[in-house]
């Protein structure tokens, strides 16, 4: 069973600005470490469809998606808060980077692929049912949930989240939720200053001080994270994967490595075999400094499709 590689020219127009971390130079560190560790070669590349009005309407409201409609800019660039703007091509990569996980969801339920990775921007993790923040327009990772809840009728789906930022957005969607559960480790006191305590029984989130090291990391995977995702035996498995806590990315202050990224996704896909039938579908979220985030992405990338 593939891996698919799920991606799209149009993520790369979307900029907010030369001084911005969240740049399309990480695409292209991602796609440049895949390439030269001959990793490209056992994937399957898929070009990204957009993600329709409906898709959206499942996680976002109609006073948001209208609201964006109306102010994206021809020219130049609409600011949405001070660290999230629109650009003339935003709207069309955060289209597509929403589809991408509809297209993931789709080849992986019909027996098409067994796990998908989706390199796509702008983020999603941080966007909330009618507000863009932290550099994210649309939570990919919850229209993709909302998505395979609603078209395959999924009972038990897991969220993974190991950005260095807690997704709130991602938990507001779902908290109450009872076939999601949502797993989480992140930097705190922190951005957004959000999950603690959990919003709902069904987050476990897990905050910690800044330089946790990635051994007390992998342990809380395994003490917390694993024993409460096997007794929910997740259906599907997803993961909003940001790579800013490693240790080299100077927009958090954890100390994950390359390394601990490829153990927690091997935990995810072992578990994923037992209970989802494989089923993984990732999300990038952050990663700013471009070689830990290229080469972190290899790793887990590496580990997901069991290379």
């Amino acid at each position: 069973m593939e891996t698919l590689y799920i991606t799209h020219p149009a993520c790369r127009l979307h900029e907010m600005g030369q001084w911005h971390p969240e740049c399309p130079a990480r695409l292209d560190a991602i796609n440049d470490q895949l390439l030269a560790s001959g990793l490209l070669d056992f994937l399957r590349e898929v070009q990204a469809p957009q993600a329709q009005r409906a898709d959206l309407l499942r996680v976002h409201t109609a006073q948001y998606l209208d609201y964006l409609q109306a102010h994206a800019p021809a020219q130049g660039y609409f600011e949405l808060d001070p660290d999230t703007l629109l650009n003339a091509h935003t709207l069309e990569a955060a289209q597509v980077a929403a589809g991408a996980g509809l297209a993931a969801v789709d080849a992986i339920m019909q027996g098409q692929a067994a796990t998908a990775f989706c390199a796509v921007r702008p983020p999603g993790h941080h966007a909330r049912p009618g507000q863009a923040m932290g550099f994210c327009i649309y939570n990919n990772i919850a229209v993709a949930v909302a998505y395979a809840l609603d078209k395959y009728a999924l009972q038990r789906v897991a969220v993974i989240d190991f950005d260095v930022h807690h997704g709130n957005g991602t938990e507001e969607m779902f908290a109450g939720d009872e076939r999601v559960l949502m797993c989480s480790f992140f930097q705190h006191p922190f951005y957004p200053g959000s999950g603690a305590p959990p919003a709902a029984p069904n987050m476990l989130n897990i905050p910690v001080q800044a330089y946790t090291g990635g051994d007390m990391l992998r342990q809380i995977v395994s003490d917390v994270w694993l024993p409460r995702l096997e007794a929910f035996r997740p259906e599907f498995v997803f993961i909003s994967a940001g790579f800013d806590a490693h240790r080299e990315d100077d927009m958090g202050q954890l100390s994950m490595s390359d390394a601990d990224y490829a153990w927690i996704t091997e935990q995810v896909v072992a578990l994923a075999d037992v209970t989802a039938q494989g089923r993984v579908a990732s999300f990038l979220e952050g990663g700013y400094n471009l070689s830990a985030l290229g080469r972190s992405a290899a790793a887990h990338v590496r580990a997901l499709a069991k290379l």
